[in-house]
C-alpha cells in the first residue's frame, strides 16, 4: 500500500474528519481543513481534502466549477461520460461549471488536493449519486 501520503507525510493540516453531512456522499473516510473559508472577499474557498485508500466522492456538480490541485498520493478524476484518469501531485484539474464528476483515492494508495471552489456565488454543489462499485473496481 502506497504510504507516501498517509498522515505523516503532508504539505496542509489533515484537518477534521468529514461530518455525517458531507460524509454521506463519500464511500470511504475523508478529512478536510479549510485554509481559506467562505467568508472573506476574496469569494473562493480552499479546502484541503484528505481521502483514505479506497474512498471517493459520489457524482457531483459545481454551479460555479472547481479546481483540484493534487498535492499527495495517487487517485482517479471523471466525468461523465469519459473515461476515468489517474491523478499524481502537481496534476491540476480545471472543471468547469455544472460538470459532472467525482474523483478520490485508488484503492491502495491515500489520495490529497486542494479543492478550490470557483465562482461560489453561482451555487452550492449538487450531491448525487454514488459511483457504480463495478466502475471503480476495474481502476488500477
Amino acid at each position: 500500500m502506497d504510504k507516501s501520503n498517509s498522515s505523516e507525510n503532508v504539505i496542509f493540516p489533515k484537518g477534521q474528519e468529514l461530518p455525517e453531512m458531507f460524509s454521506k456522499y463519500f464511500s470511504g473516510k475523508a478529512w478536510l481543513s479549510m485554509l481559506v473559508g467562505r467568508e472573506n472577499e476574496f469569494n473562493c474557498p480552499i479546502g484541503n481534502v484528505t481521502f483514505e485508500p479506497g474512498c471517493i466522492n459520489n457524482w457531483h456538480k459545481h454551479p460555479g466549477g472547481q479546481i483540484l490541485l493534487v498535492t499527495g498520493g495517487r487517485g482517479y478524476y471523471q466525468e461523465e461520460g469519459k473515461p476515468a484518469q489517474e491523478l499524481k501531485p502537481g496534476d491540476v484539474v480545471l472543471i468547469p461549471s455544472n460538470v459532472k464528476h467525482w474523483h478520490g483515492a485508488a484503492h491502495d494508495s491515500w489520495f490529497e488536493h486542494l479543492s478550490v471552489e470557483t465562482n461560489i456565488s453561482a451555487g452550492p454543489v449538487e450531491w448525487l449519486e454514488p459511483v457504480a462499485d463495478e466502475d471503480y473496481k476495474k481502476l488500477k
